[in-house]
C-alpha cells in the first residue's frame, strides 16, 4: 500500500515541481542580436539588398534606415539561432540600427516587449 501511495504522490508532485520552470519562460529575458529591418532580416544579411540597390548605402545602419523608409520595420535578428523577433516599440531601437544589442524584455508570441536596450558591440 505504501508503495502505491508513494507512486501516486510522486506523479502528482512532478507537475507542481515543473510549474516554476514553465512560468519562468514568460518572465524577463535577455535577447542578443542585430537591430535590423524586417526586409533584410528575411535573408539574415544586408548584403543582398546593398548589392542589388546601390541607393541602400554600404553600411548596415544606412541600409536598415532606407528599408524602413520602404515599409520595413525594425526587428531583432539573432544570427546564432537564425531567428527574427518582432519588437513592440521600434522607437526604442531606432538609434541602434545595424548594431548588435542586448534587449531585456518579455517574449510574447515571438514579439519582444522591450524593457531596455544596450549596445553589445
Amino acid at each position: 500500500m505504501r508503495t502505491r501511495f508513494g507512486r501516486i504522490l510522486l506523479l502528482l508532485s512532478v507537475p507542481l515541481l515543473a510549474l516554476p520552470l514553465w512560468a519562468g519562460q514568460s518572465g524577463p529575458q535577455v535577447f542578443t542580436g542585430e537591430v535590423m529591418d524586417s526586409l533584410c532580416a528575411k535573408n539574415g544579411s544586408h548584403d543582398e539588398m546593398m548589392d542589388e540597390m546601390k541607393s541602400m548605402g554600404r553600411d548596415k545602419a544606412t541600409c536598415s534606415q532606407k528599408c524602413i523608409q520602404l515599409g520595413g520595420k525594425y526587428v531583432l535578428y539573432d544570427a546564432a539561432k537564425k531567428t527574427v523577433y518582432d519588437l513592440d516599440d521600434p522607437d526604442k531601437v531606432e538609434a541602434f540600427a545595424g548594431r548588435k544589442v542586448r534587449v531585456s524584455g518579455t517574449l510574447e508570441k515571438h514579439k519582444i516587449r522591450i524593457s531596455t536596450v544596450q549596445a553589445a558591440d
